[in-house]
């Protein structure tokens, strides 16, 4: 008992020396840039609620006008099932995430063996950096499997993978692929290679604390049909840089609400590549499927953690999320490896939606599959519906500019403001506040992604392997 409350003690220790170092050490305004990005983020929004004040009139005018022609009405009538739809499900989501608990650590003997796979590609130092936080895991080594496979590599990764093996002995196996062959083919290497009984993935630019994988592997040993587990994502590079700022409050969104309430319906939709476990026979029944995988006749070399969270989930299995198992990961800090990595995942997004709509409304889990199609309808309404949003702002810019640019600010505010408290509660910081610039950014700066993914989602590559966008 003093053992685990000591590990626990010092888990503790290490998520605090992290949130510190990575979360704190500049504040949330660490540059002039920064502070003049949030001042501006503020001036716009402000700005747009004194357009809206001036111009609801318009708004009121605008529907009065649509509503007069068949069109309008039809329009009119749509939208509105489609917010009552938004607002219902968001309740939905919360009620879910309120019902939401991770799985307490089990003990030493309970552990199940596991094998850990980090895939490299370009990596340098960073590769070394992730094998040493593993190795220092809370977890019997006689249970632990650390493989590091570099992907051909052109830089430096092989020798800092040389340099952990020379530190680590044993405990590291460590293989090279005779040249690039993509993420998928060296995870797949790994499962092959792999003799624990939960294989862990790791992305090659991750760090994780002392208690991530003991946290990451426990519901496998509560839960007999839990087939997969994804773990927490924060944000690593997040100390000056306003991206990364700005994507942590996103993934804290992301993964400590949204994939909670996935959870809770034992159906998260993705589980991530920086961290993310599976149970080896789960994996095996699907593998010759996942690494054959092709999308209208060409091999898939993107989106291979969405695509074997979606065989699981089509084996029946249930899909978890820890939220007491983080990672830190880096994110891209300029907008060009920003759109590049968004639109891997939309691309995968479309792909994956596809294929879950081919067994989702079949009786393909015992028990109750409800949850599981609500949340496969929210995200296929998404790609639905992304070409008329965007034809619609178009035509709303046109018309009437500035009511378009009042509406949607006051709009971003109202959500931004919930990504801000939730954000603060969970964390007890300011840095929520990025969640207004971010949003600001997404609606004006990528809005496009959705459509352009869609229309290009035969496409394959990861648009270039050397900037830190990994997913």
């Amino acid at each position: 008992m003093a053992t685990k409350i000591t590990s626990s003690k010092k888990a503790k220790s290490t998520r605090k020396k992290l949130k510190n170092s990575f979360f704190h050490s500049k504040g949330i305004t660490s540059s002039p840039q920064n502070r003049l990005v949030l001042l501006s983020t503020f001036f716009l929004i402000g700005l747009g609620i004194y357009f809206f004040s001036v111009f609801h009139n318009d708004f009121e005018t605008f529907n009065a006008n649509q509503l007069s022609s068949t069109l309008g009405f039809t329009f009119i009538i749509t939208a509105t099932i489609i917010f009552a739809y938004k607002v219902l499900f968001f309740m939905y989501t919360a009620y879910n995430y309120f019902k939401y608990k991770p799985i307490a650590s089990i003990t030493d003997k309970e552990l199940p063996t596991c094998t850990v796979i980090v895939p490299a590609y370009n990596e340098g130092k960073q590769v070394w950096d992730t094998l040493m936080s593993l190795a220092k895991s809370d977890y019997p080594e006689q249970k632990l499997q650390l493989l590091a496979i570099d992907d051909g590599s052109l830089d430096d990764t092989w020798k800092w993978m040389l340099d952990a093996k020379e530190q680590l002995g044993d405990r590291l196996e460590i293989y090279k692929q005779p040249k690039n062959m993509g993420k998928r083919q060296a995870l797949y290497r790994g499962f092959n290679l792999g003799s624990g009984e939960i294989f862990v993935t790791v992305d090659s630019d991750s760090i994780v604390t002392e208690d991530t994988l003991r946290n990451l592997v426990s519901p496998f040993l509560k839960d007999d049909k839990c087939g997969a587990v994804a773990g927490n994502i924060r944000v690593l590079n997040n100390k000056r840089e306003m991206l990364p700022k700005m994507l942590d409050v996103s993934f804290v969104m992301s993964f400590e609400f949204v994939r909670s309430a996935e959870s809770n319906l034992n159906s998260v939709l993705c589980t991530p590549g920086a961290l993310a476990a599976y149970r080896s026979t789960v994996v095996f029944k699907c593998l010759p499927e996942w690494i054959d995988q092709k999308f209208m006749g060409q091999p898939s070399d993107i989106g291979e953690d969405r695509a074997l969270t979606n065989m699981i989930l089509k084996q029946g299995e249930h899909v978890l999320f820890q939220r007491n198992a983080i990672a830190y990961t880096n994110v891209p800090e300029e907008y060009l490896g920003l759109y590049k990595m968004f639109i891997r995942w939309g691309r995968s997004n479309v792909r994956e939606n596809l294929e879950m709509g081919k067994y989702v409304f079949t009786n393909f889990r015992e028990g109750k599959k409800t949850g599981t199609r609500l949340l496969f309808l929210s995200q296929f309404s998404k790609l639905i519906m992304s070409y008329p949003v965007m034809l619609f702002m178009l035509f709303f810019v046109l018309v009437h500019p500035l009511l378009f640019f009042g509406s949607t600010l006051v709009s971003i505010l109202i959500l931004s403001t919930f990504s801000l408290l939730f954000f603060t509660n969970q964390h007890k910081t300011y840095q929520g506040f990025w969640a207004y610039s971010y949003s600001i950014l997404y609606t004006f700066g990528l809005f496009w992604i959705t459509p352009y993914a869609i229309a290009t989602a035969a496409r394959s590559g990861w648009l270039t392997r050397d900037l830190e966008d990994k997913k």
